[in-house]
């Protein structure tokens, strides 16, 4: 019995944090895959392919979105209605993410690749640890962003 009390209490003071400072840790991870992004394709030359691109539309407007949250601070809210929008914006970027990762880990032609330049989708820049390649990071960074957004998000009371 003492360790179940042990647990919730652990879990309640990891909730009141996440809560708290949430927004700032959103603003943070967001503003952090923004800029290894950029740093990727900008400053080692990765070019970014189309399905990377559609990652990054999902990612870059968080940035933006966390700081006029922070900025604003509505009474009450404390820009927690800002975590609906992070959330839609994540689950839609995590599955763009997750058949980017498929396409670069899966054998060649098993799944469609939307790249009609130069680059393609299934080209893999980073591939450690036999698994972990650049839209699988995308897609853990998004999936950080639901969790953390679930734990913002203001509860509601059902109707």
């Amino acid at each position: 019995m003492f360790i179940f009390q042990k647990k919730t209490s652990l879990y309640e003071e990891l909730s009141s944090f996440l809560q708290k400072w949430g927004l700032l840790l959103g603003l943070a991870l967001a503003f952090s895959g923004t800029l290894l992004s950029l740093y990727y394709s900008e400053g080692l030359g990765f070019p970014p392919c189309p399905l990377c691109w559609w990652q990054r539309i999902f990612l870059y407007p968080q940035v933006i979105l966390f700081a006029l949250a922070l900025w604003k601070r509505l009474p009450g809210q404390g820009g927690r209605d800002i975590a609906d929008y992070s959330i839609a914006l994540s689950v839609v970027g995590l599955g763009f993410a997750l058949y980017h990762h498929a396409l670069q880990v899966l054998p060649s032609g098993s799944l469609p690749c939307p790249a009609e330049g130069v680059v393609s989708c299934a080209q893999r820049f980073v591939f450690e640890f036999g698994y972990i390649t650049l839209p699988l990071m995308a897609a853990t960074l998004f999936a950080s962003l639901i969790i953390l957004m679930l734990f913002v998000r203001p509860v509601r009371e059902p109707r």
